[in-house]
């Protein structure tokens, strides 16, 4: 009898093989997030919301001051939106709200009262879509003269908007805090 030809590899059984074998050698000697899985956060992270949460004080208790830049030598002052991108740590690796969420998420590994856990998802889930508001109303408040129909008062609608979800997200925090066990900064 006529035997056929052994099957020819392919790249789509390659690739399947090399998946297969990655996910059981992760599942039985733990994936490179194994080391880092189940480790609550650090006093400094919970030190960063603090002092995060002590800057968004600051930007709203100073928000005209913050958000107004004037030229030197008593020029025009304009409104500007960069410094609550700043301030809701959406500028720079050192922000002490930079990428908080992922410090956020480690708070499941904290002995918490279980009773309070939702309140404390539903902060997170609400300052999430606050920061992205704010950062959103901001960015667009950068671009408001410019737009046809536009101008200071464009600037101004755009950030009050980004104003009011500083508020939301400052509020979400001071749950987050409050759930943490958190006081305020000093």
């Amino acid at each position: 009898p006529l035997s056929s030809p052994p099957p020819t590899p392919s790249r789509r059984g390659f690739l399947s093989f090399g998946v297969a074998a990655a996910s059981s050698s992760a599942a039985l000697f733990g994936g490179p997030s194994q080391a880092r899985a189940g480790t609550p956060p650090t006093k400094e992270e919970l030190d960063r919301i603090k002092t995060g949460s002590a800057s968004i004080n600051y930007l709203l208790s100073h928000w005209d001051a913050e958000t107004t830049t004037c030229r030197e030598n008593g020029g025009e002052c304009k409104r500007d939106a960069e410094p609550v991108r700043r301030y809701m740590g959406l500028r720079s690796t050192t922000d002490p709200l930079f990428q908080i969420d992922k410090v956020f998420a480690k708070a499941k590994y904290m002995d918490l009262d279980p009773d309070v856990l939702e309140r404390y998802y539903e902060a997170t889930d609400e300052w999430n879509t606050a920061v992205n508001m704010s950062n959103s109303m901001a960015f667009i408040s950068q671009f408001g003269e410019y737009n046809p129909g536009g101008g200071a008062s464009e600037v101004l609608k755009y950030l009050e908007e980004s104003k009011k979800q500083v508020i939301l997200a400052k509020k979400s925090l001071d749950t987050i805090m409050e759930v943490l066990g958190l006081e305020p900064a000093t």
